[in-house]
């Protein structure tokens, strides 16, 4: 079955507007055309993708997954014409980040300073937070974060595989008090636990079971916001902690800390690189996502 893709934008339009008129006025045509456009869309597929009301519309189950797969390859498809227009543009200027502090992969070392080798035009300020906020509201070009936190309006590029969570402690730890064998036990245990600022609730540490996804309040005897002094504080003996396998892969690799519960730990979509702006891309910023997707990252 062919579908005519001017037809597929103007679904994207309507669902990225929540209206028809604004939409219009998004893609400069009549609110009556777009209607007909989404008619024919579902009339082709055999399916509402849209519910219409007198003050809005939204999406039925069939548009949001259509949504969900087809706005990511339309965004590539626009990304690769715009750098076939514009590869003769030289990278250059300030390209501001805000990277969730567990994205480890990006912020490593090496995916930077490759950019930044490649590309010595472009000067880069990296924010390392965890706090939620409009990037573009702040000022910054794109930002790193988990894909489940990222909002659906944003174009993202993935920067890393799946990930999943770990529980993890020192043998010397595992050796004095045991392993859990649930996670409800872990409120028994002396845990070391992260929150993002003071006033902030101690991060509850999730899992699954049988497909039911469910979280743990540990009450940690130690809180942080500093991953690192966690995994030190573990080494040493000092308790279970809980955080990305890719942050404690080295230390698992070397035996300093053992995996525990993870037949409860499943893995889940990974870091993604998103931004606002589906047109027009800056060369620096285009720069960046060719240069993720160059990594494999």
């Amino acid at each position: 079955m062919t579908t005519d893709l001017n037809l597929v934008s103007v679904f994207l339009a309507v669902a990225d507007a929540g209206s028809f008129r604004a939409a219009a006025d998004r893609i400069g045509v009549t609110r009556p055309a777009v209607s007909q456009a989404i008619r024919r869309l579902e009339d082709r597929l055999g399916v509402a993708l849209v519910q219409r009301t007198t003050r809005s519309v939204s999406l039925t189950e069939a548009g949001a997954q259509l949504y969900r797969r087809v706005a990511p390859a339309i965004a590539e498809v626009g990304t690769a014409l715009d750098a076939a227009r514009d590869r003769e543009a030289k990278p250059t200027g300030l390209l501001r980040l805000a990277v969730s502090s567990i994205a480890e992969r990006f912020i490593s070392g090496p995916l930077l300073a490759g950019f930044s080798e490649a590309h010595p035009g472009v000067q880069l300020d990296v924010t390392v937070t965890d706090e939620e906020f409009d990037i573009v509201a702040e000022g910054y070009d794109a930002g790193v974060r988990l894909g489940e936190v990222i909002e659906q309006d944003m174009i993202a590029v993935p920067v890393s595989g799946d990930q999943r969570q770990l529980v993890v402690a020192a043998p010397s730890y595992l050796e004095r008090f045991g392993a859990p064998s649930h996670p409800t036990e872990l409120p028994r245990h002396a845990c070391i636990g992260w929150r993002s600022a003071p006033e902030v609730a101690p991060y509850r540490w999730e899992f699954e079971e049988d497909g039911r996804e469910f979280d743990v309040a540990v009450d940690p005897r130690i809180t942080t916001n500093d991953m690192w002094l966690m995994i030190r504080t573990a080494c040493a003996g000092g308790g279970l902690t809980f955080g990305m396998e890719e942050t404690f892969r080295p230390y698992l690799d070397r035996g300093e800390l053992v995996p525990v519960l993870e037949e409860y730990c499943p893995p889940f979509p990974g870091f993604f690189l998103y931004f606002a702006d589906r047109r027009n891309l800056p060369p620096k910023l285009r720069a960046l996502i060719d240069h993720v997707r160059y990594r494999g990252a």
